[in-house]
């Protein structure tokens, strides 16, 4: 099961319901794609930001290694290290994003892929019910889960 995030874009001008289709669901956890191809998946997802840093990163800590004399190995490994990094971040990286930009993160919700996940949220939402964890701070009330922990487990017996 993957945790994700939902993040609801800033309303238009006119509009008085947010459009479901523009909702992004951002997963959880480690991203085997980030940290294989850092610059692309960074390219892909538009974290211009994000990918000019990382170069700044890379070139600066290659000028620095070899300036002091390490051997290539150490330097590969170094930079293996940062893909790892990135690759643990990835999530993280593109929820900085979406905040950044005035979305707003409206919970959580669990499932075995997006697809699921979107289908449950969409579901409560619909319904009118919480299936997800509220995250913004507005909310003082916290609806009730069979949950362990923080992570909302839809469908247990009550």
């Amino acid at each position: 099961m993957a945790i994700y995030t939902v993040h609801e874009p800033p309303a238009k001008r006119y509009d008085t319901v947010s459009d479901p289709d523009r909702f992004v669901f951002v997963r959880d956890g480690f991203s085997w794609w980030a940290f294989l191809l850092a610059p692309l998946w960074m390219l892909r997802h538009r974290l211009w930001l994000t990918l000019v840093l990382y170069a700044a990163l890379m070139v600066g800590a290659s000028m620095a290694l070899q300036r002091i004399g390490l051997s290539r190995d150490l330097m590969v490994a170094i930079g293996g290290l940062i893909h790892l990094l990135v690759g643990f971040e990835a999530g993280t990286l593109r929820r900085f994003k979406l905040a950044r930009r005035g979305w707003s993160n409206v919970g959580v919700i669990v499932g075995d892929d997006r697809e699921m996940a979107e289908q449950r949220f969409f579901d409560a939402w619909v319904r009118g019910t919480p299936a997800a964890y509220p995250l913004s701070a507005a909310s003082t009330t916290y609806p009730s889960f069979d949950a362990i922990g923080r992570v909302p487990w839809t469908g247990a017996p009550r």
